[in-house]
């Protein structure tokens, strides 16, 4: 298994980031349409926009070096 949090394909998740149970084929097209999807074990509210986003923030800051001051 992979470590992104159960990535498959593109912006398609196996399982609850939150509780990791494991999300149904069903529940994986109601995601990728929506966009966002309720946990039916523990309730967390998946919303891949805020997944996309924080992953795009790690690459873009650990790419770009801050500046330095002299």
């Amino acid at each position: 298994m992979s470590k992104s949090v159960g990535l498959t394909g593109p912006k398609t998740l196996e399982s609850c980031p939150h509780c990791g149970a494991q999300l149904s084929p069903w529940q994986q097209v109601l995601l990728s349409v929506d966009r966002a999807l309720m946990c039916r074990n523990c309730w967390y509210r998946i919303v891949l926009d805020a997944l996309d986003d924080s992953q795009e923030g790690r690459q873009d800051d650990s790419s770009n070096p801050k500046d330095v001051k002299k």
